[in-house]
């Protein structure tokens, strides 16, 4: 059975649009819905354009309405990609183990409330890290917090600007989250994704040794019960 799959967003939805690439016909998960916080998000265009159904929630802390959409288009899991909001408490009860995040950097490291985008490149660079990522997690009631499902590294240059590290960042993230995707879908749901584990990690997260440098970009698997500090 295809994955009913709902993605939020606040923005461009460059993500969405990775997603979609991905999702191509017969692929065993389908988007269904993409949700937004703002009227304006870039993003919408890209469901518009494939004739997704686009909602805008008027208040996004309201979580009845999250839920009549959620059950209204039987969704089976909701991607939150470059969502800047806490989604409320009810929908993260009432879809426990059933939402996912993906965000800019290696969690617990550079997470929480506030952290999103240029932020979270900015104070990596001001850290003096030497690598960074993404992070693909479940999420819970608290921003960043949930259990990671996949990592995938990315070293951060001696010559590095907020935006020449974010589009690098970026670019994994687009494979990261698809892949994540995939494989909650060939799962039934969300699940660590395996592959290559990843080196010793210099942005706060502690170190796990592997054989991956860091240049490889490699995903790294943790148990879907550990629980982390700190989704955008």
């Amino acid at each position: 059975m295809t994955m009913r799959i709902a993605v939020a967003i606040s923005g461009r939805g460059s993500n969405l649009e990775a997603l979609l690439r991905a999702l191509q016909p017969g692929a065993p998960a389908e988007i269904v819905l993409v949700v937004s916080d703002r009227v304006k998000a870039a993003g919408l265009a890209h469901a518009k354009s494939r004739e997704i159904p686009a909602m805008v929630l008027p208040d996004p802390a309201d979580a009845p309405a999250w839920l009549q959409l959620l059950r209204e288009y039987q969704i089976d899991l909701l991607v939150l990609a470059g969502y800047l909001r806490l989604v409320p408490a009810p929908v993260v009860a009432a879809y426990r183990g059933r939402i996912i995040n993906t965000h800019p950097s290696l969690l617990p490291a550079f997470g929480g409330k506030g952290m999103y985008g240029e932020r979270v490149h900015q104070a990596v660079l001001e850290s003096g890290a030497r690598e960074t990522g993404v992070t693909v997690h479940l999420v819970d009631e608290v921003y960043d917090r949930g259990a990671v499902l996949a990592q995938s590294r990315v070293p951060v240059l001696r010559d590095d600007t907020p935006e020449r590290l974010a589009a690098r960042v970026l670019q994994v993230e687009h494979r990261l989250l698809p892949a994540a995707v995939l494989a909650a879908a060939a799962a039934g749901r969300p699940v660590p994704l395996e592959g290559s584990g990843v080196g010793s990690q210099e942005t706060g997260g502690g170190s796990q040794e592997s054989g991956v440098g860091s240049q490889e970009l490699g995903t790294q698997a943790q148990s879907p019960n550990s629980q982390l500090r700190g989704h955008s």
